[in-house]
């Protein structure tokens, strides 16, 4: 794939149906192979070009925890609702954070209800904020894997060297590596590989997941985002299988190196501590989040900013959980569609871009009425 060089060519059709083909020969004859794709990214591209109806009927794939904003547990967001009722304190957060169900609100409902919500794009961007109103707190939402905590780290850096004071995070990151660990220990789901998240691994490189296959006998192929490079990662994944090899594997060269971003870890390594956390439908893992560590703890909102956080609460019917797990489909959630859609949505999985149940609903639902009508 290193020839393939622009947009349109990474969407060639006949590209596209030749490795659909050689897909098809390599698993003829093999167990059901079960691959989940562990990036919000990925998960969209797979519904919107409808690569799950090319494979042969031996090769499913399972969209798991790879939304940062799904994964994160009410308890968090609850506990930035409680920092925007404050008086004194403005949330600045990425856009997808605003419209989260909490356990009895939202940030969007509280910012109809005149609370100082910002979106930004950028961490900097509250730096800035908090620069032109010293009379504030303000608090970042810190959402994100590997990939979005080293900007937050950096962010957190400028602001205690040019001496912030009242610029707060509060601290949700998450790792994906402990994830797997607790994945690969769910025997329900049956795994044989991983399609691993290229943006993750542009910071963390190929070291981290190695034990997928050392210890598990899985294979992991960290794949590009579009069609051509998911269906190659497919191959590479099915074809190790064949072989009886599984290890972890580069088909996203064009970005990702074997060592990471040497940078971008130090700036974890720097800023942040690992921590136990909780994701939503995975529970409390060990080690998999990140908090603000001791050179920094001034900056950290938990820490500095005293408030009261509801007692948590989440949808009896929502199966949201159960959709990050890889246990169920977002159409059979008996509340999707229904109940639950992008402009009313209960659970978190229906409200991010990268969520499996928003891309099911906008993509899944479209290819499954064309099947239909067919």
């Amino acid at each position: 794939m290193s020839g393939v060089r622009y947009l349109d060519e990474f969407r060639d059709g006949s590209i596209a149906r030749g490795l659909v083909k050689r897909i098809a020969e390599v698993a003829r004859g093999l167990p059901v192979m079960r691959f989940m794709e562990v990036c919000g990214t990925h998960t969209v591209a797979i519904y919107r070009s409808g690569i799950r109806q090319l494979l042969p009927e031996n090769i499913e794939l399972i969209s798991g925890p790879g939304c940062p904003v799904c994964v994160t547990p009410n308890r968090f967001i609850d506990r930035a609702i409680a920092y925007a009722r404050r008086p004194d304190v403005t949330i600045c957060t990425f856009g997808d954070m605003v419209r989260v169900p909490g356990s009895t609100s939202s940030l969007e409902l509280e910012k109809g209800r005149r609370a100082d919500v910002r979106v930004v794009y950028s961490p900097l961007d509250a730096v800035e904020i908090a620069q032109q109103c010293p009379e504030r707190k303000i608090v970042f939402l810190g959402v994100g894997f590997e990939t979005t905590a080293p900007t937050v780290g950096a962010a957190i850096e400028v602001a205690a060297k040019q001496r912030v004071a009242n610029f707060f995070v509060s601290c949700g990151h998450k790792v994906m590596p402990p994830a797997l660990t607790a994945l690969t220990a769910d025997g329900r789901l049956g795994l044989s590989g991983f399609i691993l998240p290229a943006h993750v691994s542009a910071i963390i490189g190929v070291g981290p997941y190695e034990f997928l296959a050392s210890q598990h006998g899985l294979a992991g192929v960290i794949a590009g985002f579009e069609p051509l490079d998911i269906l190659y990662g497919i191959l590479m994944l099915t074809e190790m299988l064949s072989e009886g090899r599984p290890a972890i594997a580069i088909q996203y060269r064009r970005v990702v190196r074997r060592e990471g971003n040497p940078r971008a870890l130090d700036v974890l390594q720097r800023v942040f501590t690992p921590r136990d956390d909780d994701w939503r439908g995975l529970g409390v893992i060990a080690g998999s989040g990140l908090a603000i560590g001791p050179a920094y703890a001034e900056h950290d909102a938990e820490a500095n900013i005293h408030v009261e956080v509801e007692p948590t609460k989440v949808h009896p019917r929502c199966r949201c959980g159960d959709v990050l797990r890889g246990l169920c489909r977002p159409e059979e959630c008996p509340l999707f569609a229904k109940v639950c859609t992008p402009e009313a949505p209960v659970g978190a999985c229906m409200v991010s871009t990268e969520g499996t149940c928003a891309a099911c609903y906008k993509y899944g639902r479209r290819l499954q009425e064309g099947q239909n009508n067919g």
